[in-house]
């Protein structure tokens, strides 16, 4: 069975649920799995990296290529 399959099975089997308790623990266990999952991709930053990303950030300030805070709300509003 393939997992196109498997995630149809496992809505189905949700949408039966009465129970609230019950859903308040899956989408609990859910959160808690993306978190790890997230957590486990994660990986420290060298030294030689970060202090990359600091000079790449001064020439990108030296050379106008910022956004102010107004500026960078303004665009943020036009998302979607």
């Amino acid at each position: 069975m393939n997992i196109e399959a498997r995630k149809l099975i496992l809505i189905e089997e949700f949408l039966r649920i009465s129970d609230e308790n019950l859903i308040t623990k899956l989408e609990s266990f859910i959160k808690q799995e993306k978190k790890s999952t997230r957590e486990r991709k994660l990986k420290p930053m060298l030294m030689d990296e970060f202090l990359e990303m600091i000079e790449q950030a001064k020439q990108d300030s030296e050379a106008g290529r910022v956004l102010s805070h107004s500026e960078l709300k303004k665009r943020i509003k036009t998302w979607k």
